[in-house]
């Protein structure tokens, strides 16, 4: 029998040679920072969502009397995930050399308010991931008084909405947007990684495709829900509603005299005010706009 060290030896030889900074975390520099963990995000928007929601999603057996002790517990639990998944976002694309004696211990068995307190991070990482996390939290009303908007128009804008907790509970739009309020923040902020982390999320599970980098108004639908994509600098306007397969997308990319793409450039288009925009359009380019009280047929 053939030794299990030696059976896909030339598999293994081959993997190796394939390892590099772009497709493995073996080759970075803080090689004993852990990645961002997928378990743990979603555990986190999760969290958020509860707060967000009240009695909604999270603790079924949701306190009532004492809303102000179960938001605050659930705040500070969330909080100390945040700050540990935005750590590792950020230590992915750090490069500064670190001189540790603690590398290697989780950072949850280490003090936040040590300035090296991330397993193998620099200081700076912990501390803007802190910083970043702490400003994140003030949000949270402002993103809660805009998702109110977007129930409610879920709610006014289909006839077969019997309440808005059904939308709460039952429309993927509703997830989606959430997801995406929640990353718009972090990214706002210039969190790394972890704001597509969470639209993912909520494109796994709906269809619907929302860039964290979309700006977007109060009030705004999505009916149905499946193959909307809204790209990354899209603006889009208050009273909106899209229905499934609406597309506001890139006409193409610019790349620059190597043929490398352009990054950051307005490449998606404007939607303005109380526009309806119907099943299976598809608007594109970032000089397109789409004026106030629309409607694409």
């Amino acid at each position: 029998m053939i030794k299990e060290e030696a059976r896909f030896s030339e598999t293994v030889d081959g993997l190796c040679r394939n390892i590099n900074e772009r497709i493995s975390p073996l080759e970075r520099r803080h090689t004993e920072m852990p990645l961002p963990n997928v378990a743990e995000v979603r555990k986190l928007v999760e969290m958020l969502r509860a707060m967000l929601f009240p009695g909604y999603f999270g603790d079924p057996q949701f306190p009532a009397g004492n809303v102000r002790y179960y938001m605050g517990a659930t705040l500070d639990a969330a909080a100390k995930i945040m700050t540990d998944q935005v750590e590792r976002s950020f230590c992915f694309f750090c490069d500064k050399i670190t001189a540790r004696g603690d590398a290697g211990a989780p950072p949850s068995q280490l003090s936040s308010g040590n300035a090296s307190a991330s397993a193998g991070g620099c200081g700076d990482c912990r501390h803007k991931s802190e910083q970043m996390v702490a400003a994140f939290m003030k949000t949270l009303p402002d993103v809660q008084n805009l998702l109110v908007t977007d129930v409610q128009a879920a709610y006014e804008g289909d006839p077969a909405a019997t309440c808005p907790a059904e939308t709460i509970f039952c429309y993927p739009g509703i997830m989606a947007i959430t997801n995406q309020r929640i990353a718009h923040e972090l990214y706002k902020l210039h969190v790394p990684l972890l704001p597509r982390m969470i639209t993912e999320l909520a494109h796994s599970a709906t269809g619907i495709d929302i860039h964290p980098g979309a700006a977007i108004g109060r009030s705004f639908f999505i009916d149905h829900g499946t193959g909307v994509v809204i790209g990354e600098t899209c603006r889009i306007g208050k009273r909106v509603k899209l229905y499934q397969g609406v597309t506001l997308g890139a006409l193409s990319f610019a790349k620059d005299e190597h043929g490398v793409l352009v990054k950051g450039i307005k490449r998606h288009p404007d939607v303005e005010d109380n526009v309806v925009i119907y099943a299976g359009a598809t608007i594109l380019g970032g000089e397109t706009v789409i004026g106030h009280d629309a409607v694409i047929g």
